[in-house]
């Protein structure tokens, strides 16, 4: 009878562990359902025009740039750390490259001009990771400073919007392909969604990927494993700087050249976007991949919202709402979590 009694016990003790996971697997991926329920609102409230091809492309498409300026943003916060100057990179490097091949060496191909974009905001990356990791300034003042500059010295470059750019240079942002099942579609779609799978890929079966949410978790800790923490977050923000020039080309390409304002309003939708996405504040945790969703749930509320004849400041305060409810909600799940954690 005793035996019976104890394989019972085991049994109900497995079905309490794997209802636990259920719910901590839950928890990590809350923003998919949040995303899924968003998108059969506006689907009832405009019936017929929300769910048409035209809007979900045009949807994917505005949300590409904002993807992967929430990239660079997110890989700072698995750190750790944060990066205010995201936004005014995207912006500096695009004007940049789009100055280069206009004014500065017209002629050269428009695959130089790329080079340009990226090295820029890779260098930009590298002094924000350099100065916070060497010398410990605080990365709020770091990138907040950058943030001043480089927003500044958009205008510095150029004051008014740089058109006739290279079509091998907007290629990634503005050309469109034909698919079977998609016509057409734009390739910096599917180029997001790749973008966002290397990512996830990289920081997630890479020793260097592992020692990035190592460093966000316990940064003492993971030098104390042997990890070199210096180079993991100048690494971390070069390759921030790298995802942030890339949403610069992105949104070049969008707007078909480069303007003054190109990128500067991107900081808030990529810091909401990675938090709603589930990404740590505190660093150490988080899925780029639910930070995709985090960017097409804002993609779908502003469009929504917008077919619905809503302001742009009203879409703003409604984003402003969104991040806040979010930092509630993880701050509320995160306990439940901890306690989830203890039980098993």
């Amino acid at each position: 009878m005793s035996t019976l009694t104890n394989l019972s016990s085991s049994v109900e003790d497995l079905r309490d562990t794997d209802r636990t996971r259920m719910l901590l697997f839950l928890m990590d991926n809350l923003i998919w359902p949040i995303l899924f329920v968003s998108f059969l609102f506006f689907s009832a409230l405009l019936p017929e025009i929300f769910t048409d091809y035209r809007n979900i492309r045009f949807l994917l498409y505005t949300s590409a740039g904002l993807g992967a300026i929430t990239l660079a943003e997110g890989i700072c916060l698995i750190s750790g750390h944060f990066d205010l100057s995201v936004g005014s990179i995207a912006g500096f490097s695009a004007m940049s490259g789009s100055l280069f091949l206009t004014q500065w060496a017209p002629g050269t191909p428009g695959v130089v001009g790329i080079a340009v974009v990226l090295g820029v905001g890779a260098f930009i990356g590298f002094l924000n990771g350099f100065f916070i990791s060497k010398f410990g300034v605080n990365p709020f003042l770091q990138t907040l400073s950058t943030l001043i500059i480089f927003e500044g010295g958009i205008l510095v470059l150029s004051s008014t919007s740089i058109f006739n750019l290279p079509g091998t240079f907007t290629y990634l942002g503005g050309a469109t392909v034909d698919l079977p099942l998609f016509k057409p579609m734009p390739v910096a779609v599917f180029f997001m969604f790749a973008l966002f799978v290397a990512v996830f890929a990289w920081l997630t079966k890479t020793r260097f990927g592992r020692a990035i949410y190592a460093v966000g978790g316990d940064k003492e800790a993971a030098g104390e494993a042997g990890i070199n923490v210096d180079k993991v977050v100048i690494s971390v923000y070069v390759v921030s700087g790298l995802l942030a020039a890339t949403g610069g080309l992105l949104l070049t390409g969008f707007t078909g050249g480069a303007t003054p304002t190109l990128g500067t309003a991107q900081l808030f939708p990529a810091f909401t976007a990675a938090v709603i996405g589930g990404i740590s504040l505190f660093g150490g945790r988080g899925n780029v991949l639910n930070a995709l969703g985090g960017v097409l749930l804002l993609g779908t509320i502003s469009a929504g919202l917008v077919m619905l004849n809503v302001g742009p400041q009203i879409v703003q305060t409604v984003n402003g709402v969104i991040l806040f409810s979010a930092i509630l909600l993880y701050t509320f799940v995160g306990r439940y979590r901890e306690r989830l954690l203890s039980d098993l």
